[in-house]
């Protein structure tokens, strides 16, 4: 019994010793999962802020950098109509809109009433919501409170906040759209990664090669049926997620639709490189999860990037899943438009463009 326990071992030694590759990814997954999970902090800092002052005093002023000193927001904006600063948030470019009025250093020095803020907040992803709500009440609390102790005739500030998009903070209409390019992710890359790995194992791969059919059309011919089957995956997903989970969808249906397929192509490209570099299908999926954490954990779709660590953050803006998430929350969640959207579209198409290119070029030395 001993005996034959030791020669089974031995022979999986051996295995796991010429198959190198395996074993390496074996060990560097564990490893990725758990530095990027130690890595992320998920309390919620540096929130892009736009401001609308229309007061323009040293007291705006001061609370503004009082607002930046909390390191809870960061300035990235400062416009100059409420129009403009909604129109920031719908963009994406803010997350949260301060408009400070225009009496405020009046109001500060005669107290004829509260100096009312109006706060307009993303609902879009409720956590970062509701932290940014609390800092502005709390900030707005301590200073009211300064100014009482020091014996001035002052009302408290009052800060007004407005929800947009989702005023009940659901967390249904942050998760579902950011998953829809989670779920995309996953059968493109996956189901295309095994295109020629299968065609390799079954032997079937040199018959192609001596077919007289170009290595475009071969290409073609393997992506478009995964091609269509996400399309349908995406259409049953939305169906769903108005259904089922009441998620309306404020944007423009077609437009996600086109953007949906400038994502399918990137991911499609990368399921195809994995598989032209991979020999076999387990070879294959442990590649493409190396490719898959990240994009789970680095796209905005659990934490907020400013979360995310600033040499990570440059890793997670070379993602795929990074800006087709954004696109589809500023759609379905926002109701933004192509011109709202274009950074993130251009980078898409990039990506798109520089995956195709470089799967290509591999499928072309796979037949060669």
């Amino acid at each position: 019994m001993i005996g034959d326990l030791a020669a089974v071992l031995r022979k999986e030694l051996l295995h796991l010793r010429r198959d190198p590759g395996t074993l390496r990814l074996a060990l560097l997954i564990p490893a990725l999962q758990l530095t990027l999970f130690g890595l992320i902090d998920t309390t919620v800092r540096d929130v892009p802020l736009a401001v609308f002052d229309q007061s323009l005093s040293p007291e705006s002023r001061e609370l503004v950098a009082a607002l930046e000193a909390s390191r809870v927001f960061r300035v990235a904006r400062r416009v100059a109509s409420r129009d403009a600063l909604r129109q920031e948030i719908v963009a994406g470019r803010a997350r949260v809109g301060l408009e400070l009025p225009l009496d405020l250093h009046r109001r500060a020095l005669t107290a004829e009433r509260s100096s009312t803020l109006l706060v307009l907040v993303d609902g879009s992803d409720a956590s970062v919501a509701a932290q940014a709500i609390d800092a502005v009440n709390g900030l707005a609390l301590s200073r009211s409170l300064e100014v009482l102790a020091r014996g001035v005739e002052a009302l408290p500030l009052e800060p007004r906040v407005q929800v947009l998009f989702n005023p009940e903070l659901r967390s249904a209409a942050l998760l579902i759209p950011g998953l829809i390019g989670i779920l995309l992710t996953f059968s493109g890359t996956l189901l295309t990664a095994f295109a020629l790995v299968r065609e390799r194992e079954r032997g079937t791969l040199e018959q192609l090669m001596v077919t007289p059919l170009s290595p475009a059309a071969i290409v073609l011919g393997k992506l478009l049926p995964y091609l269509g089957l996400a399309m349908v995956q995406l259409a049953v997903v939305l169906v769903l997620m108005r259904v089922v989970f009441r998620v309306p969808i404020h944007g423009d249906l077609l437009l996600l639709g086109a953007l949906s397929v400038e994502y399918l192509a990137s991911l499609l490209a990368l399921g195809l490189l994995i598989s032209a570099r991979s020999r076999t299908q387990v070879e294959a999926t442990q590649r493409a999860q190396l490719f898959l954490l990240p994009s789970i954990l680095l796209s905005g779709y659990i934490f907020p990037l400013t979360a995310v660590p600033a040499p990570l953050r440059v890793v997670s803006h070379l993602l795929p899943a990074t800006h087709f998430i954004a696109i589809a929350r500023g759609i379905i969640v926002r109701g933004a438009g192509l011109l709202d959207l274009w950074q993130h579209v251009l980078a898409l198409g990039l990506i798109a463009a520089a995956l195709l290119l470089a799967s290509t070029r591999a499928f072309r030395k796979t037949l060669s």
